[in-house]
C-alpha cells in the first residue's frame, strides 16, 4: 500500500488528484491548510506529498521547512501557479524535491510523483524477494522481472501480485485479496480486484505465453507457481 499526501485548498484540484491517484493505486489523503500538513506528515509514513505553495495558515514554503527541520524525509512534490525562477529556487531550498507549476498536466505529474518515490525506496536485496518460476519480485525494491525483462507496475497492481504470490498454489477470495493489498477502510467496491487481476495477467502474462494467474470461478484466484 503506497499512500500519498495531496495539499491543497482548490477543493476541485484536491479532488481531481485524489481521485486520479486513487485510480492508479494509491492510497490518499488530502489536507486543505498547511497545520493540518504538516501534523498528518509528522505522524503518518507518507510515500511522498503533493504539496501547493498558497495555502491557508502556513504556506507550501513553511510546510516544506517545517517538515524538514523536523526530521520527515518525504519526498515533496511542491505544486504551484507561481512560475518565476526564483520562486521555484526557493522551493527547492527549503526541502522540496520537485516542482510543478499550475495548470499541470496529470500523466506527468504522475511520472514525476513514481520517480520520487523510487528514488527514495532502498534496493532490495535477496532476502527480499519472491521467486516464482523466472518471475522475480524485490519487496523492498518493487520491482518485478521476468527472466531479463523488467514489468513496470502500478503500486496497487503490484500490492496485489504480493498477495497472490504470497499465498502461491492457495485460493483467495476477493475478499481476501482486498485485505492484504488494499487499506483496512476501504468500502469501494470489491470488483476493483478483478480490474487488477486482468491487468496483472496482461503484464506479467500474456506476453510471455504463462497462465499463472487462474481464476477459481465462483470462488476466486489462485498463482499457479507451475505456471509462472
Amino acid at each position: 500500500m503506497v499512500r500519498i499526501l495531496v495539499v491543497d485548498d482548490e477543493v476541485g484540484i484536491a479532488e481531481a488528484l485524489r481521485r486520479g491517484l486513487t485510480a492508479d493505486g494509491f492510497v490518499v489523503d488530502v489536507a486543505d491548510n498547511g497545520v493540518d500538513a504538516v501534523w498528518l506528515a509528522s505522524e503518518h509514513p507518507y510515500a511522498a506529498i503533493v504539496l501547493d505553495l498558497m495555502l491557508p495558515g502556513m504556506n507550501g514554503y513553511r510546510v516544506c521547512g517545517e517538515l524538514r527541520s523536523s526530521g520527515v524525509e518525504t519526498p515533496i512534490l511542491m505544486l504551484t501557479a507561481k512560475d518565476g525562477e526564483y520562486d521555484e529556487v526557493e522551493g527547492f531550498e527549503t526541502g522540496a524535491d520537485d516542482y510543478m507549476t499550475k495548470p499541470f498536466s496529470y500523466p506527468v505529474l504522475l511520472a514525476r510523483l513514481r520517480r520520487l518515490i523510487e528514488r527514495r525506496r532502498p534496493s532490495g536485496g535477496t532476502g527480499d524477494a519472491l521467486v516464482a518460476g523466472d518471475l522475480r519480485i524485490e519487496l523492498r525494491g518493487r520491482r518485478v522481472r521476468r527472466g531479463d525483462v523488467a514489468i513496470e507496475l502500478s503500486p496497487k497492481a503490484f500490492d496485489v501480485l504480493v498477495a497472490l504470490v504470497e499465498r502461491a498454489g492457495q485460493v483467495m477470495s476477493k475478499a481476501e485479496v482486498l485485505a492484504a493489498a488494499w487499506d483496512h477502510a476501504f468500502d469501494g467496491d470489491p470488483n476493483i480486484v478483478e480490474v487488477y487481476v486482468s491487468r496483472l495477467r496482461s503484464e506479467i502474462d500474456t506476453p510471455f505465453g504463462r497462465h499463472a494467474i487462474e481464476t477459481v470461478r465462483g470462488v476466486g484466484y489462485r498463482f499457479d507457481p507451475q505456471g509462472g
